[in-house]
């Protein structure tokens, strides 16, 4: 087990100074864009300010205090993934796509401001998280963390796996326990995964030897991991809860034909896979010692969440 620290890690209050520390910065991000119309900012502002749990930037803080740096070193890679976690929400409501009208509790993006102004948002935001990373750190830090969150998010990774989503919508797609984990590998999982690249990259970025190998496969594992429990959660919580809880419609899942845990395994077996998960997540990071302790704490949260 993970050596005792010398406080207790409380999770909620380390998770509150995080989201403070970056929904602070993202502000002052949005601020800055005084040259862009008013109109879009308060779209790219309404949405990327909406409430959330700002469960991947912790990644990122995280995976930066594992490799020995500072949240002032972490924190424009922390808010460039929130940003782009944030622009693949507008387009996943969007009609064409999974068409909802709540997400955090609110209107959806284009529900609000209208689909030509919704896209446009989440153009602005996908462009806005390379600026940031390019404004903010040295060249190689810069180059790997681009690369980083580039193959994370783009048409090997999150993009990718949302065009396997919709597809598996269709009736003829294999409906297979591999399918499933092929997609959400992709459509969430590769961006959690370079949440915890961009955290050991913000620490070690500019050593001449590069960022420790070692650190970075046992964060992977980590990551492959919590991406798979975190959409397990999120089919169950889509069978299982309410929209005031979750914050976002329900039931819509089962009701468009889409492959799911519960679906596939049924709840018991989709939470017995959950937990498999979890402890091969824990003991992936246990070696790291205290430094890892806010992941387990984590991995441990996103297994009991309900919303």
């Amino acid at each position: 087990m993970i050596g005792d620290s010398v406080l207790p890690f409380n999770l909620k209050d380390y998770l509150a100074s995080k989201q403070t520390l970056v929904e602070r910065r993202l502000g002052d991000l949005l601020a800055r864009e005084t040259h862009a119309p008013a109109n879009l900012i308060e779209a790219m502002r309404y949405s990327l300010l909406a409430p959330g749990k700002r469960l991947r930037p912790a990644l990122v803080f995280m995976a930066e205090q594992a490799a020995g740096g500072t949240d002032e070193q972490a924190l424009p890679a922390a808010c460039a993934v929130e940003i782009i976690h944030t622009y693949s929400l507008i387009h996943d409501d969007l009609p064409a796509m999974d068409d909802d009208d709540l997400r955090r509790g609110m209107p959806t993006c284009h529900k609000k401001f209208g689909e030509a102004l919704a896209i446009l948002a989440g153009d602005a935001l996908l462009t806005l998280a390379f600026q940031v990373l390019a404004e903010h750190y040295p060249a190689r830090t810069t180059a790997a963390c681009c690369l980083a969150l580039a193959q994370g998010s783009g048409a090997a990774g999150m993009v990718g796996g949302q065009v396997d989503d919709l597809a598996w919508e269709r009736p003829d797609q294999p409906r297979t326990l591999d399918a499933l984990e092929h997609i959400h590998q992709h459509k969430t999982g590769t961006l959690f995964r370079a949440c915890l690249k961009l955290g050991v990259h913000a620490a070690q970025g500019e050593r001449p030897d590069g960022a420790d190998r070692t650190l970075l496969d046992r964060l992977d594992t980590y990551g492959r991991c919590f991406g798979l429990v975190f959409q397990i959660t999120d089919d169950l919580i889509d069978v299982e809860g309410n929209a005031d809880d979750s914050g976002k419609r329900v039931g819509k899942d089962a009701a468009r034909g889409k492959l799911t845990y519960p679906g596939l395994l049924g709840s018991d077996e989709s939470r017995a896979r959950a937990k498999a998960l979890t402890q091969e997540a824990i003991d992936a990071v246990t070696p790291l010692g205290v430094a890892g302790e806010p992941l387990v704490h984590l991995m441990q949260f996103v297994l009991a969440r309900d919303r």
